[in-house]
């Protein structure tokens, strides 16, 4: 597997597929690039695809050191240098949301077209999770915890019809040091000030009933990031974009498509 080498040494894993201009996706906390997993053919028909293993998860260096967005955010501009690579779209959800907005705020000449997916701006101005979600997922009992996230990300109906093995549930093989880096670094994400700095069209994408980054995310990151609109998929929860990867993998290919 091809590996970019970032600012500090640390070797940051990336695969590449698909044919067109390049769109790099960018997954959720505590996740690698098995994320994309049951979507990814569907951009490879348009697009040259590249994913990332971020630090401390798959293929990637594990250092035990701080993270942040924006270091990620730096890890993968090393990628995409790597790569020999310009400019790209980039679709970012959940955490990788978060990336994606340092991405194209610290980088906008290497972003072609922005989308955000479940995703929030983070600190004072975001609207944050209910304590009973925070309850539900922090439960002594790891296999309750475990199906309350999986409630979170998808809706009774699609579990019944897809029994697993999940992709979005969290790298198993990550150690302990790197996950708990990963929930600091996206608790403490805060891109407010920086997201009027935008200059990439930009698409908010978001499920009407996500509960672990509430919906009401949605307008705020358009109200505040210019040349943006937003698309609610009604009824859709966190993982939106795989259980109703039709409509949403449409919405995105027909807005970066457009450029």
């Amino acid at each position: 597997m091809p590996h970019a080498v970032a600012s500090d040494g640390t070797r940051i894993a990336y695969q590449v597929s698909g044919e067109g201009p390049p769109l790099l996706l960018l997954a959720g906390q505590a996740n690698n690039h098995h994320w994309w997993d049951r979507v990814r053919a569907d951009f490879d028909t348009h697009f040259r695809t590249i994913t990332v293993d971020y630090r401390g998860t798959g293929a990637s260096g594990k250092p035990e050191t701080d993270y942040s967005t924006i270091l990620f955010a730096d890890d993968v501009i090393c990628v995409l240098d790597s790569l020999g690579i310009g400019r790209a779209h980039v679709y970012g959800t959940s955490m990788g949301g978060r990336v994606a907005q340092w991405v194209a705020a610290r980088h906008p000449e290497r972003v072609d077209a922005l989308i955000l997916g479940c995703t929030s701006p983070g600190g004072t101005h975001a609207v944050e999770r209910s304590r009973e979600v925070r309850a539900s997922l922090a439960q002594s009992d790891p296999d309750r915890s475990r199906r309350a996230l999986l409630e979170l990300m998808y809706t009774p109906e699609w579990l019944g019809r897809n029994p697993g093995p999940y992709n979005t549930l969290g790298d198993p093989d990550m150690p302990a040091h790197a996950r708990l880096a990963h929930l600091r670094a996206s608790n403490g994400h805060d891109a407010w000030d920086a997201l009027p700095s935008i200059s990439a069209p930009t698409l908010v994408l978001h499920g009407s009933d996500d509960l672990l980054s509430p919906a009401d995310n949605a307008p705020l990151l358009a109200e505040r990031i210019p040349n943006s609109r937003v698309h609610l998929l009604p009824g859709a929860r966190h993982a939106y974009f795989e259980e109703e990867g039709a409509v949403a993998g449409a919405a995105a290919i027909g807005f970066l498509t457009e450029r």
